[in-house]
C-alpha cells in the first residue's frame, strides 16, 4: 500500500514538473527581451562567462599535448607509409631499368644475328651470374656449360659486339675470359676501303681501351671507324672468331704513334661492366682445328 503511494507521489511531481517546464518555456520564447526570464538568463551568463574563460586557458596547454602527441602519431604514420611507397617503388623502378637494359643488349643481339649470320654458330643464350671483383674485370661467369653443349675457347658475344672467349667449362657452368683481359689478342681488322688488319690486344693499365696493333704504318686509320674480326684462315688453322663481330670503334689514330708504332686506340663496343646476356658460339668452325692468334 505504502509503495503505490510513493509511486503516485513521484508520478505527480514529474508531473508538475512537466508543466512548470513547458510553462517557463513558453513564457520565455514567447515573451519580449524585457522578461524576467531573460534577465535571469543574462545573469547566469555573466556569472559562468569568467568560470568558462579560466578553465579555457587552464585546459589550452593539455589541448596543445593532447593535439601534438595526435598529430605525432598521425605524422609518424604517414612517414612509415611513404618509406614502405618509396620502397616499392625503387624497387619497381630498378626492375624496370634492369629490363631496359636487357632488352637493349638483346635488340643488338639480334641485329648482330642479323648482320653476320650468328645462328649458323649454334650459338647458345646464357646469363651472366658472377663478375670478376678486381679493378679490371678479366671475367665473368654465366650460367651455361658443358651440359648445354660449350666447350673451352668458344667464342662469346654480347650487346652487339665480342665480348671474350670461355676459358673454363663445368656442367652448368663457364668462365669467359673477356677481350679486356691480358691473356686476349684477337686477329682485327679496320672497315675502311684497305681493310687494314693487325692484331687487337688490352691496353696495360687501361681495362677500358683496346690496342689494334702491327698496322701497316701507311694506313689511312681514322677516329670512328669499326674494328672487327677478320675470321682468317690458313690452311686447317683458322681464328678462334668468325669474321665480322664488331669489337669496338677507334678512338685514337694519332699518326705519329701509327708511323713508329704500327697502332691505334680502340674502344670496346660492349660494355662489360653492366653485361648481363652473352651468347656462346658452339660452332665456330666446323670440321677445322681451332686456334687462336698469338
Amino acid at each position: 500500500m505504502r509503495d503505490k503511494q510513493v509511486v503516485r507521489r513521484r508520478r505527480a511531481v514529474l508531473g508538475l514538473l512537466v508543466v512548470v517546464s513547458l510553462i517557463l518555456l513558453t513564457a520565455y520564447f514567447g515573451g519580449s527581451p524585457g522578461n524576467p526570464l531573460h534577465a535571469v538568463q543574462r545573469g547566469v551568463v555573466e556569472v559562468l562567462s569568467p568560470v568558462q574563460e579560466g578553465a579555457s586557458k587552464a585546459l589550452k596547454p593539455v589541448r596543445d599535448v593532447a593535439g601534438w602527441f595526435s598529430d605525432t602519431f598521425h605524422a609518424k604514420s604517414q612517414r612509415d607509409q611513404l618509406q614502405k611507397q618509396v620502397q616499392t617503388l625503387q624497387w619497381k623502378l630498378a626492375q624496370a631499368e634492369s629490363a631496359v637494359a636487357q632488352n637493349r643488349q638483346l635488340t643488338r643481339e639480334v641485329g648482330l644475328d642479323n648482320s653476320i649470320g650468328i645462328d649458323a654458330y649454334k650459338p647458345v643464350a646464357a646469363h651472366v651470374i658472377g663478375r670478376d671483383p678486381t679493378l679490371w674485370y678479366a671475367t665473368v661467369e654465366v650460367d651455361k656449360g658443358s651440359a648445354d653443349g660449350v666447350r673451352p675457347d668458344d667464342p662469346v658475344v654480347g650487346d652487339g659486339g665480342l665480348v671474350g672467349k670461355v676459358s673454363t667449362v663445368g656442367p652448368t657452368f663457364s668462365v669467359v675470359t673477356l677481350i679486356t683481359d691480358h691473356s686476349m689478342a684477337v686477329a682485327a681488322q679496320v672497315t675502311d676501303q684497305a681493310g687494314d688488319s693487325g692484331v687487337l690486344v688490352p691496353a696495360v693499365g687501361n681495362p677500358n681501351q683496346l690496342l689494334l696493333q702491327y698496322l701497316p704504318r701507311t694506313a689511312a686509320v681514322q677516329v670512328g671507324q669499326q674494328v672487327v674480326t677478320t675470321g682468317f684462315k690458313y690452311g686447317t688453322l683458322q681464328s678462334l672468331y668468325p669474321p665480322g663481330i664488331p669489337i669496338g670503334q677507334v678512338s685514337n689514330a694519332n699518326q705519329d704513334d701509327l708511323l713508329n708504332n704500327g697502332q691505334v686506340q680502340v674502344n670496346p663496343a660492349v660494355d662489360l661492366r653492366h653485361l648481363d646476356a652473352v651468347q656462346i658460339l658452339t660452332s665456330p668452325h666446323a670440321g677445322a682445328q681451332r686456334a687462336q692468334v698469338p
